[in-house]
């Protein structure tokens, strides 16, 4: 899927940038390692380093990279196994290092659709290992739109994304060579049709009160 993304897209003219986290042998661990600099070097509080090392350009060398892609990017799409209701530890790892506090992708007032990356757009691509009833509402895994919402909405959305729908293919292993191809083709045309793909609506920061509670509409 990502190769076929990746063709699709350079194929009409857009730029990619793809980060293979398995090849990059990318570290999910999220310790001092994460920084050149050091606020507290006897506590260590992370919010706290990623907010210093925002303001005195403090990141490691592969950090700093992953985030400059997020700023160059206008989308960002995630790939991946649905693995254990959630992103596998490698990409978990990618967003807790990379999805730094301190006003570089998030904090000081800057989040949901105020968020940094307001204006970009991204979406979950993803591979599922069983059939589309079990995900539906009354099946026995739940909904997929609910166990795609902490992504979707608690990491995406809370920095600013415009969240594209999510790309589904469930069971790849058991249907078949044709029907994977047939994704493929789908895929590709979801990847060149970004800009105008249908988006998840939540609600506005606007639309909450000052406790953060959605306000009652007019009827």
């Amino acid at each position: 899927m990502t190769e076929a993304a990746t063709d699709a897209l350079a194929g009409a003219a857009h730029e990619v940038a793809v980060s293979d986290l398995y090849a990059m042998r990318f570290d999910p661990v999220s310790d001092r390692r994460n920084f050149v600099t050091t606020h507290d070097p006897d506590y260590y509080r992370q919010q706290a380093e990623e907010a210093h090392a925002a303001q005195h350009d403090g990141f490691s060398p592969d950090l700093q990279a992953e985030m400059d892609k997020l700023f160059w990017c206008d989308a960002l799409i995630l790939q991946f196994p649905l693995w254990w209701f959630g992103l596998p530890a490698i990409l978990k790892g990618w967003v807790d290092r990379v999805f730094a506090s301190g006003g570089r992708t998030y904090g000081g007032g800057k989040w949901y659709d105020r968020g940094v990356f307001a204006g970009k757009r991204a979406m979950c691509a993803l591979t599922i290992g069983g059939p589309p009833p079990i995900y539906s509402e009354h099946g026995l895994n739940g909904p997929i739109g609910a166990i795609l919402f902490p992504i979707n909405h608690g990491m995406l959305y809370f920095t600013g994304f415009t969240v594209i729908e999510p790309f589904l293919v469930h069971a790849p292993v058991r249907i078949g060579e044709e029907e994977r191809k047939r994704h493929l083709e789908r895929y590709r045309e979801r990847v060149l049709g970004l800009e105008t793909a249908p988006t998840i609506a939540y609600p506005k920061l606007a639309d909450y009160d000052e406790r953060f509670v959605l306000r009652a509409s007019a009827s």
